[in-house]
């Protein structure tokens, strides 16, 4: 595959570096690109038949210890643009941090993204999932996103054009998330900027935010919440390798030192089992896990 453009194109490159989690195999590819017009002329040069996934800040994120057959696209520190339409509107690129959003927002006296400041991701991965915090959901500040194709062509869609639910967006093959215009509420920039602070003060308490974690590893279920289910069936504290339950926040499944996927990986299903077992609940993993076990 011969490409000339001016992004990085690493081979065979370790993944666990880009992840959270400090886990996760290598890539058959990955490309960084310089800029979005770099990513564009980048994905016309694939083959139809290349899997292409997508990479920002690595959070909420399994990248097993086989790694990524393909090519990944790294967009941490790239397609980082936000700006303020003529009609009011904020326009975010993919790689934007969620808590550069909320903090930009707040800035201008516009309200109602100040749960960003609460994930770990970037916009992009935010709107594909649907990210949520602190009672906050992404696709509810959604005006219309720009979607890119495997031809480089863009196009411009509505929420309604998606189906979205809580943790989930279902959409469309083959197009990715490239930006987004989101819809916000004028208000009191000092007060929404204490909210931003009093919200991260509060995840700073609640969740160890001082070692690896993709952030939540369960969707909470209906009625109730994951990390008291978790809790209430004595796994805070439980290990399996270098995995184990947060004593801090119970559904989240931090990094010791050492850990691999696999026992990550573990540790999520032997949670699942044990949850079920006493507390009758199936969780439902809110982490992506992608690539081959080895």
């Amino acid at each position: 595959m011969t490409i000339k453009t001016g992004g990085r194109l690493l081979k065979h490159e370790k993944l666990a570096k880009y992840t959270s989690w400090r886990v996760g195999g290598p890539a058959d590819r990955l490309y960084i690109p310089q800029d979005r017009q770099d990513l564009i002329e980048f994905i016309k040069t694939l083959p139809e038949s290349e899997p292409v996934f997508w990479m920002g800040l690595g959070s909420n994120l399994l990248v097993r210890d086989g790694g990524i057959r393909g090519t990944v696209i790294n967009t941490k520190g790239r397609l980082k643009e936000m700006s303020l339409t003529a009609d009011g509107l904020v326009y975010v690129e993919a790689g934007v941090p969620c808590a550069h959003v909320a903090r930009f927002c707040g800035e201008r006296g516009l309200i109602g993204a100040e749960f960003l400041a609460g994930i770990p991701g970037t916009m992009g991965g935010a709107l594909k999932m649907n990210a949520g915090a602190f009672g906050g959901e992404t696709w509810a500040i959604v005006n219309s996103v720009e979607m890119l194709n495997r031809s480089g062509e863009i196009s411009h869609r509505k929420p309604q054009d998606f189906k979205v639910s809580y943790r989930s967006v279902k959409g469309f093959e083959n197009e990715w998330f490239l930006a987004c215009l989101l819809t916000l509420q004028p208000g009191d920039t000092a007060a929404s900027q204490q909210k931003i602070k009093g919200l991260l003060e509060k995840r700073g308490a609640t969740q160890p935010t001082n070692q690896p974690s993709c952030g939540s590893v369960f969707k909470n279920p209906e009625g109730g919440y994951a990390a008291r289910l978790i809790e209430q069936s004595g796994l805070k504290g439980y290990a399996i390798g270098g995995a184990c339950v947060s004593e801090k926040h119970a559904n989240f499944i931090v990094n010791t030192g050492n850990a691999t996927a696999a026992d990550i990986e573990a540790l999520i299903r032997y949670v699942q089992d044990k949850v079920e077992q006493q507390q009758g609940v199936i969780l439902q993993t809110e982490v992506c896990m992608v690539g081959e076990a080895i």
